[in-house]
């Protein structure tokens, strides 16, 4: 459970926030000034702070500059009103993971807190690299598979240069492992390691994301905003998914390889910016190259150092230690006893085909532990938490499911009057979300977990679809 530590002299505000956060599954921990915060942080070693500026006695600022010397990779969300923007802006030109208005939007925070907590897991927790599969921290690059030696080969050469590397390989393959290795090992490991996944915000928002923007850049920019580039500043970014990059960015993309200079969404100052770039993308960027749709010279700039992720398929001598380590890692994680595992089961996932690579098996182990009565895993168990077969090829199965989702788009589209898509997506992803809270007996932790989302998303899409049920009764 993470710690998150607030400190507001605003008691109302503050208690109140403690109560949201605990039921959104922390551990929220207040204190009323800045030295309170301060004794607190040493006590309860939080994995975030969430800091107002205007205090009694020490203020915000200087609060922050003590956190930061004490503890250079905790994460800081800075708080403030519109009289105090410029010392927020400050403080995070300082290292602030980022600021938010009062009154708050309550999703805007808790999407910010997601964001700050991943940071700080990013940083904080090591990636052990081919070690031991049961007794691995919580993240691990486990294989010993002559491939998989030439990408830890690969990483230990590259991570004490400040080379822009690009990670390519399929999905799944564990590519922001290997970045947050990199940076792990790196001359900037005290520095901050952001994360931007390109595919996943939206375009219109990537750019002030990445660069940030001038007040007045555009309707509701009512005060600037630093990008997430400048806030790395001495650090790195990774820029996940650099392949759904926008045309329209890759230009100050290149110009940021280049020059390591950077202009703010509506600004007219050149910036100077010290970040090390790591990117990874899944896609064929030779192909996209070739059609109009990645640019050359950003290619060639991105790729100073290749690191290829291999599928799978590639590495089945890895299944066996890879096994070992996640039913150890999600038992500790469900709090229950390592159940182990048959030779025949692990036979059988040697036997698999894996298109979603290292996390569709991991996603596989985590489901089986859910159901899991405490004996070991057997090859029944596999097959029915995979939805798999013992062979290697399942067409039959799949051109029949085809076949049923078929029917029932088509039966739904002969009978809508329009707006068809967002329909049946919304009530495809109702159907997921139900599905997976009553597998998981209403736990909205596993559910998240087991569906590949956030639990403040989750949430959302639970409120957004008016889900009820009796069994959502565990929160933790």
């Amino acid at each position: 459970m993470n710690t998150i530590l607030i400190v507001d002299d605003d008691d109302q505000l503050r208690q109140s926030f403690e109560k949201l956060l605990t039921e959104e599954g922390y551990h929220a921990v207040g204190a009323a000034s800045a030295e309170t915060g301060i004794q607190l942080m040493a006590e309860t070693n939080p994995d975030l702070i969430i800091l107002d500026v205007r205090l009694p006695g020490i203020n915000g600022l200087e609060a922050f500059k003590i956190i930061h010397r004490m503890q250079p990779k905790l994460p800081v969300v800075i708080m403030t009103a519109y009289g105090t923007m410029e010392t927020a802006i400050s403080a995070t030109k300082l290292g602030a993971f980022d600021y938010i208005l009062k009154p708050f939007d309550i999703p805007e925070m808790l999407a910010t807190i997601q964001q700050a907590l991943n940071a700080s897991r990013f940083m904080r927790t090591s990636v052990a690299i081919n070690t031991i599969p049961e007794k691995a921290e919580l993240d691990a690059m486990i294989g010993s598979s002559p491939v998989m030696q030439k990408v830890y080969k690969a990483v230990g050469r590259v991570a004490s240069t400040d080379a822009t590397v690009l990670i390519r390989g399929e999905s799944g393959t564990g590519k922001e492992l290997a970045a947050r290795a990199i940076y792990q090992h790196s001359l900037r490991t005290e520095k901050p390691f952001l994360v931007i996944n390109c595919v996943a915000i939206p375009e219109t928002l990537l750019e002030s994301e990445l660069f940030g923007y001038e007040k007045g850049a555009f309707t509701g920019a009512v005060h600037r905003r630093i990008g997430k580039i400048e806030q790395a500043s001495g650090g790195t970014v990774f820029l996940d998914e650099i392949g759904d990059m926008p045309m329209s960015l890759q230009a100050k993309m290149l110009r940021l390889l280049q020059e390591r200079s950077i202009e703010r969404l509506g600004g007219r100052q050149t910036l100077a910016v010290d970040v090390r770039i790591i990117a990874a993308t899944n896609r064929n960027l030779e192909d996209m190259i070739a059609q109009g749709l990645f640019r050359e010279d950003l290619y060639y700039r991105l790729k100073v150092v290749t690191i290829w992720m291999p599928p799978l398929n590639q590495r089945s001598t890895d299944i066996a230690d890879l096994t070992r380590y996640y039913l150890a890692r999600y038992a500790s994680e469900l709090r229950i006893k390592n159940p182990g595992i048959t030779g025949d089961a692990i036979a059988t996932l040697e036997q698999m085909n894996w298109p979603g690579n290292v996390r569709e098996l991991a996603n596989t182990l985590q489901k089986v532990l859910i159901f899991n009565r405490g004996m070991p895993v057997q090859k029944s168990d596999i097959i029915s938490a995979s939805g798999k077969t013992d062979k290697p090829s399942n067409s039959e199965n799949s051109t029949a499911l085809e076949d049923a989702l078929r029917n029932w788009l088509r039966h739904n589209m002969h009978n809508a009057d329009g707006g068809i898509f967002e329909m049946l997506t919304d009530q495809f992803s109702a159907m997921l979300i139900k599905e997976a809270l009553n597998l998981t007996g209403g736990n909205r932790s596993q559910a998240a977990k087991l569906l590949g989302m956030s639990r403040p998303t989750l949430h959302s899409k639970i409120d957004k679809y008016h889900l009820a049920f009796e069994t959502l009764v565990r929160q933790e």
